[in-house]
């Protein structure tokens, strides 16, 4: 059974796959949903190949992007991040009115400092030792572009 999260997570997807285009090749519907889990990348363009991440929080105002996101894995970003691979980021915000709104951060204005390690988890967690990440978004706002 799917957690709150997770349901966010997948409605934030639809979104975009729905209403917006693939920032590549410009072409609308195009843009699928990949499997659950797979590794940093939630959608791609069945066009031109493009991969993005989708982000989706709740938010009581969706005009203005949270300072920080949840992230996911930090070693998988990690070494995505010293190959010089950076996915392009969606971030999905819906309001507990349904509202919502779509920003849009391009891989090639991705940097390191963006990506806040967290603490690992405890010895007496279900996944002990894994380690995640937060996205840093303070001081980002002309390179996050808003599109819907």
């Amino acid at each position: 059974m799917a957690t709150q999260k997770q349901i966010l997570g997948a409605r934030g997807e639809l979104i975009v796959v729905k209403h917006c285009y693939c920032p590549r090749c410009k072409r609308t519907r195009t843009l699928r949903r990949l499997p659950t889990n797979f590794k940093c990348a939630d959608v791609i363009c069945d066009f031109c190949g493009f991969l993005a991440q989708v982000k989706t929080v709740s938010s009581r105002t969706i005009e203005i992007l949270p300072k920080t996101i949840l992230g996911a894995s930090w070693r998988v970003q990690r070494e995505r991040m010293e190959a010089g691979i950076y996915f392009p980021l969606f971030i999905v915000q819906i309001s507990d009115s349904g509202q919502y709104s779509v920003f849009y951060l391009s891989g090639d204005m991705q940097t390191p400092d963006m990506f806040v390690v967290r603490k690992p988890l405890s010895a007496m967690a279900k996944r002990s030792g894994w380690q995640g990440f937060v996205y840093n978004l303070v001081g980002r706002d002309k390179s996050i572009v808003r599109l819907i």
